[in-house]
């Protein structure tokens, strides 16, 4: 009978967490962000390959933010300038990367796509060099993944600091936006999950 209880709380915690997170969304317009978080069938992947090539102290959830913003985690999606899949590579961009790493096999395929997209993010991510923050190194990355290492490395040079806030002012307009999308990506889904942990320990602490 008390298993019985406790998994009809369990049963009732997740409906109304659920309910609850839902509204939350809603209040704040970020419903369709959240189906795209939501959607766990890549996580694998970028789990798999943050780890190979970032290790496993990096949060695999960055290139999963990334992804969202190039893609909507579309695998057959293509930009108008001919980028492919899931983390839009251009296919003489994964001609180079090949080069690299032979064992990535199709551009079109979400496993390869995905991993194609974080070893370049690695690969910019050694260029960049030495940068004391890891956010604004990262930042740096993915500017570089949007615009090209050759621009991010002039805009290094025509800024006062190496600081993505100080960086940011010599690169493309579109890219200080797309670097802006995923960290605004990446903090809606923290605060988002923290709620909901917030609610279910309230409705949890309520129960018990």
């Amino acid at each position: 009978m008390h298993i019985r209880y406790h998994s009809l709380i369990l049963v009732v915690l997740f409906v109304i967490s659920s309910i609850t997170y839902a509204s939350i969304s809603a209040k704040h317009s970020y419903i369709k962000v959240d189906k795209q978080w939501s959607n766990k069938k890549y996580d694998r992947y970028f789990k798999k390959y943050s780890k190979r090539y970032f290790g496993p102290n990096m949060d695999w959830r960055w290139f999963k933010a990334q992804a969202i913003a190039e893609s909507g985690l579309k695998n057959n999606a293509k930009s108008r300038v001919g980028a492919l899949g899931i983390m839009q590579i251009m296919p003489k961009t994964f001609v180079e990367i090949r080069k690299k790493r032979p064992y990535i096999e199709n551009i079109h395929q979400a496993h390869w796509n995905i991993a194609a997209g974080i070893y370049y993010n690695r690969y910019m991510f050694k260029r960049i060099g030495v940068i004391e923050n890891d956010q604004h190194k990262l930042n740096l990355t993915f500017a570089s993944y949007n615009a090209g290492y050759g621009r991010v490395r002039k805009a290094l040079k025509k800024s006062k600091t190496k600081k993505w806030q100080d960086v940011k002012q010599h690169v493309p307009k579109q890219t200080r936006a797309y670097v802006r999308k995923i960290n605004e990506l990446m903090s809606h889904h923290k605060k988002a999950n923290s709620s909901l942990r917030i609610y279910i320990n309230k409705i949890y602490n309520f129960f018990s």
